[in-house]
């Protein structure tokens, strides 16, 4: 599956269109993850575990788009957008959409 941010792909051509599809996650930081983020806070630089969590809810949002736009008969996800939201404390959810499309290399 050829996935872009891009609407085009170079050196395919876009047959059809097939919908928009998207993919989801919400997942929580423990609390001992909290408190050592909290620490590297204080005294400065980056947050590894933090990172990891949005790395993987990341990755689960894709992939649950990109089953979405197989189930469409789709071969390229064109246009991804990726948005990050802090819901509540410890919680974060990360959105993946793009439209799905069947292309044909050129």
């Amino acid at each position: 599956m050829l996935i872009t941010t891009t609407n085009s792909l170079e050196g395919y051509k876009i047959n059809d269109y097939l919908g928009v599809v998207s993919g989801e996650t919400i997942i929580g930081a423990n609390v001992f993850k909290d408190f050592f983020a909290s620490i590297t806070d204080i005294v400065g630089g980056r947050s590894a575990a933090y990172e990891r969590v949005l790395r993987e809810a990341k990755a689960t949002a894709m992939t649950e788009m990109e089953m979405q736009a197989r189930s469409f008969g789709a071969n390229a996800i064109v246009g991804i957008d990726l948005d990050y939201e802090t819901i509540r404390d410890g919680m974060l959810m990360v959105t993946a959409s793009g439209t799905a499309v069947k292309v044909e290399k050129l």
